[in-house]
């Protein structure tokens, strides 16, 4: 009798697990959110451990490549269980923390958590780079970019995204625009500054990523300006550039100047549009 009490028992703590759904992404991940828990506090270490375990390996044969996984702060006793299953923090809010867990090939390619984001357009003779995503629900043209890195420039960001996705070198030499959307989901729900930079090529020879794009071209600014199969920010931006190019750059660049900061050995960037010389040689 005590053993089937026992039993009924375990069976009912491991119902608490039937609240829980794994949300799959568009990049090719699940998500599973432990405030759905319906009993969560009589759910067990080792049950919660069992289910996690063979969640895992069912995902893996689904071919999903990466798992996130939110707890709450009071169930906080189940992250040294996904710990010990290779999940690792990927950042924490007040009230709960977010793990994650690589299934896919080669090193994870998790982004990190959002600081800010920094996207890049690439100009030349009248055409402009562009790539179309992978895992996109629909594979608009945009411009190539990504996350800046903490302590990362824009510029620096720009350049660095720029090689990584298409394999083409270049130069920083102005801000163009920024976008700014609160709540962005790609940016884990916090706002999001999107910052599109004009920088140089160096190299014109394509060698895209093809982990994350699925197309990539130099493409005519006219043809780009006009077509249906872009972003809105795509469209907007190359009718700027078109502008630019036909008119100068100058009356569209946001430039860089570097001062000393107040600091002792520090500096900071300031973005503006240039200055004529009788305005900048005022004392």
């Amino acid at each position: 009798m005590v053993r089937l009490w026992r039993a009924l028992q375990r069976a009912r703590r491991c119902g608490a697990l039937t609240g829980l759904r794994a949300r799959p992404d568009r990049f090719g991940g699940v998500s599973v959110d432990l405030a759905e828990l319906r009993r969560p506090l009589r759910l067990e270490r080792a049950a919660f451990g069992r289910w996690l375990r063979g969640a895992v390996a069912q995902w893996r044969e689904e071919g999903r490549i990466a798992v996130w996984l939110h707890v709450p702060i009071f169930q906080s006793s189940f992250v040294s269980v996904a710990a010990s299953q290779g999940f690792a923090f990927h950042h924490a809010e007040q009230g709960s923390s977010t793990l994650t867990l690589w299934l896919g090939e080669g090193p994870s390619r998790l982004p990190e958590y959002a600081t800010h984001q920094v996207g890049v357009a690439d100009e030349s003779t009248g055409k402009v780079l562009v790539v179309q995503d992978r895992n996109k629900t629909i594979n608009a043209w945009k411009f190539p970019g990504g996350l800046s890195n903490p302590g990362e420039d824009i510029g620096d960001t720009a350049v660095r995204e720029v090689f990584e996705e298409t394999g083409i070198k270049s130069e920083f030499k102005s801000i163009l625009s920024i976008r700014q959307q609160h709540k962005h989901p790609g940016a884990f729900g916090k706002s999001d500054m999107y910052v599109i930079c004009r920088l140089e090529p160096s190299s014109f020879s394509i060698s895209f990523c093809q982990q994350e794009c699925l197309r990539c071209e130099w493409m005519n600014l006219d043809e780009l300006a006009r077509t249906k199969h872009a972003t809105p920010i795509t469209s907007s931006v190359a009718k700027l550039l078109l502008y630019g190019y036909r008119e100068g750059f100058g009356k569209i660049d946001i430039t860089m100047r570097e001062f000393p900061a107040i600091y002792t050995g520090l500096f900071y960037k300031l973005y503006h549009r240039e200055l004529p010389e009788s305005y900048k040689n005022i004392t």
